[in-house]
């Protein structure tokens, strides 16, 4: 320790010695448990497990919202849009035909 250092404690009261202390205290508590939070694989994996179900939550809700309510309303959005129905449908089309053929 520097005299500089020694001084200064020196001349601080048992008062704010102890302030000091718990201080450190309380950031060396901090840091202790940062660290063992960073380490905590299982906690971790469960983190990322219950970020993954909320974005799939969001999603399905989004789909849900964007889902035709009545086979009828599928119908008029069908002739309204008819490419996507047009594209789905061929691709069902080539991969029955590649089923086929495979046999």
């Amino acid at each position: 320790m520097s005299s500089e250092a020694k001084g200064n404690t020196e001349a601080k009261s048992p008062e704010e010695i102890r302030a000091e202390i718990d201080q450190t205290r309380e950031e060396l508590g901090e840091t202790v448990a940062a660290a063992a939070e960073k380490t905590d694989v299982k906690a971790q994996a469960q983190a990322k497990i219950d970020e993954a179900k909320a974005k799939a939550k969001e999603l399905g809700d989004k789909a849900k919202a964007a889902a035709p309510e009545s086979p009828a309303e599928a119908q008029e959005l069908a002739k309204q849009n008819p490419k996507p129905l047009a594209i789905a449908g061929a691709i069902v089309g080539l991969l029955i035909l590649w089923r086929l053929l495979r046999r």
